[in-house]
């Protein structure tokens, strides 16, 4: 299943929404990559964008919400933090048990449907206070 952004998935806050994109779209390359048999090397290669640019995202959110004194901060740390645990975890099988479609398959619906699900609850609260905040700021 490819991931679609949409209207529904923006914030508002467009340094968050420009990253969710990125990650769908690293996402859609995972599934392209394995539904095409490019190969485990190629798989890999996306699979570690993937994750990086995640963990990169994560630290992005964080800073915004520790500048602006976020009063959830310390429940969407970890939050973000059990998610890079599962990932880690998934990663690892790819790596053991190889890159097989199925596999690939629950991969990327868990890591789409979390995304999907952290973007319209946990981020949607977040951005909507960060940008409150960025603007009085800017008054």
């Amino acid at each position: 299943m490819a991931y679609t952004w949409d209207s529904s998935l923006e914030t508002g806050h467009q340094k968050i929404d420009n990253q969710h994109k990125q990650l769908i779209s690293a996402l859609n390359d995972l599934i392209e990559a394995s539904s095409e048999g490019k190969g485990e090397e190629e798989i890999f290669k996306t699979l570690d964008f993937l994750t990086g640019y995640t963990i990169m995202h994560f630290g992005d959110e964080e800073k915004l919400q520790t500048k602006y004194d976020y009063p959830d901060y310390y429940v969407h740390k970890r939050i973000h933090d059990e998610f890079k645990n599962t990932v880690g975890i998934l990663t690892r099988r790819l790596r053991d048990e190889g890159p097989n479609r199925e596999l690939v398959g629950e991969v990327t619906d868990a890591v789409g449907a979390w995304l999907l699900n952290h973007i319209k609850g946990d981020d949607f609260r977040m951005a909507a206070f960060v940008k409150t905040k960025e603007e009085a700021a800017t008054v």
